[in-house]
């Protein structure tokens, strides 16, 4: 195995989540029945460059290319989000009308239409054919297509030069990073800014985030290793922000080398980096053994309510619950059922732990004494719309930082 960002050779295994099935793969009923492939999930760090990433690489056309079921509009917050990071940007680089804006892993479009709202042309690219319906739907022009050189001599050819590529929540689930880059580079030009956002590695490891652990993110970003790889390709950040979104991501702008005054925000993450030491097994074999306790202290809780007869349900199925419920071995015995916002998971069944997935509606009806919060980053916006669920006495477990009862 080899660094993804370095290429050296030299990684070492922290954690070790065992094995899981892709965590988006929910099942219809008539696949219950079919064997389910569970693939190794461990993290390794590069002892070289610092970069956490995945010893097993699923791949993309398995996790990407049919039956995806991700919608990045779901949540107000989610939206909220997109339209402030496309004003951002649109006002950040000056973009204007004769300005393309592309965007790799464009989902449902949600980003994309931000831009244009702030009067940019766009254009998508996105591998999952029901995911590009969906924005085509919307009038978002979306290639049915992993971003590759080949893809982005084709756009070069089309469109011209594109002033800003983004990759929100992309980056980390790209194996060949090197592809990408090759990519971005034949696409802009000087003046061309590569914006890159994503979960960060040091809120994961602060806040014990490690659900946010599954085969799509191959990779868990801090800004120390993604230094030495953009100059790889004559490229620096040149200024970096954060966000609060998917508890704590860092938003990074990239351009080529010499062509944006580069802020003295780079050095600050640098140094609170070093400080934090995200990049020693040390730090990272303890934040595993704090992983490992929240497991037990999880398991033991949702027990005893089982023990006191209270019945138990899951409220949203995002990736992150999959890997909470498959790594704590928390199934029908004790969830009874999961209810959920996206159709695109309604009337399935969870990867692995096989629980049913039904509307939000079914736990106001069915009224469990409980309800395991599993996109606790989300968990204020949730907790509101489902007031009728708390007022009538419900209440929510949330199972990150630390287990507790709200």
């Amino acid at each position: 195995m080899i660094c993804r960002m370095c290429k050296d050779t030299k990684l070492v295994k922290f954690l070790d989540l065992g094995f899981t099935p892709p965590a988006d793969r929910f099942l219809r009923k008539d696949q219950m029945r079919e064997p389910e492939t569970y693939y190794p999930l461990e993290v390794m760090l590069c002892m070289n460059c610092g970069l956490a990433q995945l010893s097993y690489v699923v791949s993309p056309e398995i996790l990407y290319r049919h039956d995806y079921p991700y919608e990045s509009s779901l949540t107000a917050t989610g939206r909220q989000h997109w339209s402030e990071f496309a004003s951002t940007v649109t006002k950040r680089l000056e973009l204007g009308s004769d300005d393309l804006v592309v965007d790799i892993g464009s989902n449902v479009g949600t980003l994309l239409e931000s831009f244009r709202s702030n009067g940019t042309k766009v254009l998508g690219v996105e591998p999952a054919s029901n995911i590009v319906r969906i924005a085509d739907k919307k009038g978002i022009e979306t290639l049915n297509e992993f971003f590759s050189p080949e893809l982005a001599e084709f756009v070069f050819r089309q469109k011209g030069r594109v002033s800003v590529i983004t990759a929100t929540n992309v980056f980390a689930h790209v194996d060949d990073l090197d592809s990408v880059m090759e990519g971005v580079k034949i696409l802009t030009d000087a003046s061309g800014v590569f914006v890159v956002e994503a979960p960060y590695f040091c809120n994961l490891v602060k806040d014990l985030e490690y659900d946010t652990i599954y085969h799509e993110h191959l990779s868990y970003l801090s800004i120390l290793p993604m230094i030495s790889f953009f100059d790889r390709f004559g490229m620096e950040i040149f200024d970096i922000e954060e966000r609060d979104i998917h508890g704590g991501s860092i938003r990074v702008y990239v351009s080529f080398q010499g062509k944006m005054p580069v802020s003295p925000a780079v050095q600050k993450f640098v140094t609170r980096e070093k400080n934090m030491g995200i990049h020693t097994l040390d730090v990272l074999k303890e934040f595993a053994q704090k992983v490992e306790v929240n497991r037990q202290e999880l398991i033991w809780l949702l027990r005893k309510l089982k023990r006191e007869g209270k019945k138990i349900a899951g409220v949203s199925a995002p990736a992150k619950g999959m890997t909470l419920l498959n790594y704590s071995r928390i199934g029908k015995d004790t969830i009874d059922f999961i209810t959920e916002k996206s159709t695109l998971k309604i009337g399935r069944f969870t990867p692995g732990t096989h629980i049913p997935v039904f509307p939000d509606q079914k736990l106001i009806d069915e009224m469990p004494d409980y309800a395991l919060l599993l996109a606790w980053n989300f968990s204020h916006e949730i907790m509101e719309n489902l007031g009728d669920y708390v007022s009538k006495g419900g209440k929510f477990i949330i199972p990150i930082p630390e287990p507790h009862i709200v």
